[in-house]
């Protein structure tokens, strides 16, 4: 014998679960404040620049530790593109552990980092990321030159001569362009350094104590460079010792032994009082 439509024992009775688990849902709907409906409205109907932007630095719990001593607590936060952020906070607070695991030269205890959407380390993401270390790693048999050809090359750079003695000529190392780095000072190397992140292409610059050793026209070189950068689209963060470098900048983050303590503008007089000078 066939079971009729409206039988107690049919699924699509009015009595059956299946029946009120429908209508519960539609008497949700109904209620549903019409504040939310209007609001999923407006997100459909935003026009596509204005809806969120994917960040260029993603970071979810990320964790460096050394048996016992943790260098990096458990940090979470977001970098858009073309933010510029003033990582700021007293030695060894972390900005170090930080900005190498962003450009994937550390590996992470515990977290993820993406950069541009991509896992921290891979290809893709070293691509879109150049790091400027605060005690590079040159070559000791390859020229000042010969270090900016090799690496914009690595990078799929057309660069003639004539446009990496630009370069130089804006660091103030033209005229060394056919030393050896290896055996240079504190502050050429440095210089040195900011030639080879800048001549290749990047969306992200992460800097590690810029300034340290540099000369007044190196220092002013280097900020010009990084507005440049700013203007081209490029986010930076840039971990430093100087106060006020944070009035360049869109937001601060302070670290203190490996936890953020602030983030979001700052003073000069602020950041003295965040790393405890």
């Amino acid at each position: 014998m066939s079971t009729s439509p409206t039988s107690p024992s049919s699924p699509d009775s009015p009595s059956s679960p299946r029946s009120r688990k429908r209508a519960a849902g539609v008497e949700k709907a109904r209620k549903r404040a019409p504040g939310e409906r209007a609001a999923k409205a407006a997100r459909r109907r935003r026009p596509a620049g204005e809806r969120r932007v994917r960040p260029i630095l993603r970071v979810r719990g990320a964790t460096k530790s050394y048996a016992d001593l943790v260098a990096l607590a458990p940090l979470d936060l977001a970098i858009a593109p073309g933010e510029q952020v003033a990582l700021v906070g007293h030695n060894g607070s972390g900005k170090s552990t930080f900005l190498r695991l962003a450009a994937g030269l550390l590996e992470l205890t515990r977290g993820k980092i993406e950069i541009g959407g991509e896992p921290v380390g891979t290809s893709p993401a070293r691509a879109l990321a150049s790091f400027l270390p605060d005690d590079p790693v040159l070559y000791d048999d390859l020229s000042v030159r010969e270090h900016l050809a090799y690496v914009a090359a690595l990078h799929g750079v057309e660069a003639p001569p004539e446009e990496l003695d630009r370069l130089l000529d804006r660091v103030g190392l033209l005229a060394r362009a056919d030393d050896l780095p290896a055996r240079f000072s504190r502050g050429l190397r440095q210089k040195t350094s900011i030639a080879l992140g800048l001549v290749r292409p990047f969306k992200l610059l992460l800097v590690d104590e810029p300034f340290v050793g540099l000369d007044a026209p190196g220092r002013n070189a280097l900020l010009g460079l990084l507005d440049e950068a700013h203007a081209d689209g490029a986010a930076a963060v840039v971990a430093t010792h100087d106060p006020h470098y944070v009035e360049r900048v869109d937001r601060c983050i302070a670290l203190r032994d490996g936890h953020v303590i602030h983030d979001g503008p700052a003073t000069p007089d602020e950041v003295l009082d965040l790393v405890g000078a």
